[in-house]
């Protein structure tokens, strides 16, 4: 399958004279360098620099469309309006769902490029609503394609206000900006990328039979390193703490979800290691 379409996400639209500032100035991409026909993943932040609600932003005519898991449209829309104040910017419900094309067919296919699987090797295009030949049925294959990626999704890979960007690689799959001014929560996510005190990460998990449920806990020596977040089959995504992994994996303690055997590998494009002794930082 190379079409899916998926039913759980929702575009917001956001229109105006002030829109490319307004929106530069709260969430963590770089609006003012996005470029035209690439979707890039973004984020808006509590001011403790935790996620509040994350998504994908491209440019479409004068303005900006926002995708986001459906459940979380009406609170995202509902925050920015708080943001706006007196800007000239106007937001609106979109689409409700989106059609994802990925292998040889994105080549020819409608819709612009997901940079975040560009960044993994993967040609992925996304556009709103359905286009002919995609169905609900083939999120499972979407899925799958994210775990081979190692993208995480707010609410099904971690609890939104408990991730930092850092945590979810926004900081590496184009999300997050360290050379544009002030945004909410910047100050924290500058801390920790210049003390380099990120210690979780996105993890690729496999195993050699079927994985646990999503919200299984991950652990070595009985102690927690993290939780299953995505699941397709025996493999999935989740959210570790790589020094914890790192002295597992040193030590040669088991890594187990629930009572499986599993292997643990950060995506390959991130060109991240795991620490091999304590006080280590990540390569």
């Amino acid at each position: 399958m190379t079409h899916a379409l998926l039913r759980n996400r929702s575009l917001i639209r956001i229109e105006g004279a002030d829109a490319q500032s307004f929106l530069h100035g709260i969430i963590t991409t770089d609006v003012e360098g996005l470029p035209t026909g690439e979707a890039r993943p973004g984020a808006l932040l509590t001011p403790q620099g935790k996620i509040l609600f994350d998504f994908l932003i491209w440019r479409e005519g004068d303005g900006f469309l926002l995708e986001c898991d459906g459940e979380q449209r009406p609170g995202l829309i509902k925050r920015l309006t708080l943001y706006k104040l007196r800007a000239a910017v106007t937001l609106a419900e979109g689409e409700t769902g989106v059609t994802v094309t990925w292998g040889d067919e994105a080549e020819t296919a409608s819709g612009v490029p997901d940079g975040a699987f560009l960044k993994a090797g993967i040609r992925l295009k996304r556009r709103p609503g359905m286009e002919t030949g995609a169905s609900s049925g083939d999120e499972d294959a979407y899925d799958a394609l994210r775990i081979e990626a190692g993208l995480a999704v707010g609410g099904r890979d971690f609890p939104l206000q408990d991730a930092f960007p850092h945590d979810v690689l926004l900081d590496l799959d184009g999300g997050l900006s360290f050379r544009k001014g002030c945004y909410i929560g910047q100050e924290v996510v500058s801390r920790m990328q210049h003390r380099g005190t990120a210690r979780r990460r996105v993890v690729q998990v496999s195993a050699d039979t079927a994985l646990p449920a999503s919200g299984a806990e991950i652990s070595a020596g009985g102690k927690p390193v993290g939780t299953l977040g995505t699941v397709i089959g025996n493999r999935g995504l989740a959210i570790v703490r790589t020094d914890r992994v790192g002295d597992a994996m040193a030590s040669g303690t088991p890594l187990v979800a629930a009572d499986s055997p599993v292997t643990l590998t950060l995506p390959a494009w991130t060109g991240l290691s795991f620490p091999t002794g304590a006080g280590e930082a990540e390569a």
